[in-house]
């Protein structure tokens, strides 16, 4: 299929710029003070020359950037991430550990933002001009332009402080004993608040994009054929018009997925989560060079992962992609 090739083109056009991403950050990370040993004599309280030593020759840090660079493009290639000293465990141990609220963050997150801007969207372009349309544009940029810690702190304050109505941060209740669904639904409770923080400001963007392409797509030619036979402007709407208007919404997806891997970082901190994008900002400030390597491939892997996905929706929502044009 014409599609699974191009598909496939993508994906191998992936793969150098991962290579370039993994190897500048290895080499950036070089320039900042400190390493692995540092953190590690920090965290006992300091040690001898010798003992520094004999820890650089163990973690291989006494050898040059280069080699140190190809080792690590090396084991790369065989899928060993390698092992954190740290946290005392191997690197994929490390992340699979923290995948999960990453993954479920990102996912409800994305859902809810990309569902509510859709809807929202959709009625501000069937009432434009009128309040309604005002009243949510209003609203997109309010959410727009407030940074998320903020989002994160007031929520904090207002429903779990002040109200009492949901848990201020953590993944799930600890000694609960939870299983099944209660599992289930515990997760989602503590994760109510940090997908309506990271879902805001993605909501917003959503939104006005649905808006503007509706009001593009019912000027289109086709559309006013369609509503000159006679169909109802619901029908119009449903069977015409969204379909068309969807295209920029599921690119926005992939565009975004980055960047909501970023948002991520503030989010789980503000909400203590134990995500990658924590362990991110742990590995910084601790030097565990490996761990945020394997974050960044892994994160990595994830955005390309979605910018497939959205190859494959893109292709069911315009025909055209598979007809080569």
């Amino acid at each position: 299929m014409r599609f699974l090739s191009l598909a496939g083109r993508r994906l191998a056009a992936a793969l150098p710029a991962l290579i370039i991403i993994l190897a500048s950050l290895f080499l950036l990370l070089q320039l900042a003070p400190g390493d692995t040993v540092d953190a590690l004599v920090a965290q006992i309280g300091g040690g001898d020359p010798s003992m520094i030593e004999e820890l650089r020759r163990h973690y291989a840090l006494d050898q040059s950037t280069s080699v140190r660079l190809g080792d690590y493009l090396w084991r790369l290639v065989h899928l060993d991430l390698g092992y954190s000293a740290i946290y005392g465990k191997p690197v994929v141990d490390v992340i699979l550990d923290r995948l999960p609220a990453t993954l479920l963050l990102m996912g409800s997150a994305l859902a809810l933002s990309f569902a509510a801007g859709m809807a929202l969207g959709i009625i501000a372009a069937r009432r434009v001009n009128r309040w309604p349309d005002t009243l949510i544009s209003t609203l997109g940029l309010v959410f727009y332009a407030t940074p998320s810690f903020w989002f994160g702190l007031m929520g904090i304050f207002v429903f779990a402080i002040y109200l009492g109505w949901l848990p201020a941060g953590g993944f799930g209740t600890i000694g609960g004993g939870l299983s099944g669904w209660r599992h289930v639904l515990d997760i989602a409770w503590y994760l109510t608040l940090p997908t309506l923080t990271l879902a805001l400001i993605f909501l917003a963007t959503y939104l006005r994009i649905m808006r503007a392409s509706m009001l593009e797509v019912s000027t289109l030619d086709f559309v006013r054929t369609a509503r000159a036979k006679g169909l109802s402007d619901t029908a119009v709407v449903a069977r015409h018009i969204l379909r068309n208007a969807l295209l920029p919404m599921v690119t926005l997806i992939g565009l975004q997925a980055g960047t909501m891997l970023g948002g991520s970082v503030v989010v789980e901190s503000v909400f203590s989560l134990p995500g990658l994008g924590r362990l991110a900002y742990e590995s910084v400030m601790q030097r565990d060079l490996n761990t945020l390597l394997g974050v960044v491939f892994v994160s990595a892997l994830l955005v390309i992962a979605i910018n497939f996905i959205v190859d494959l929706l893109y292709a069911r929502l315009d025909p055209r992609i598979n007809q080569g044009h």
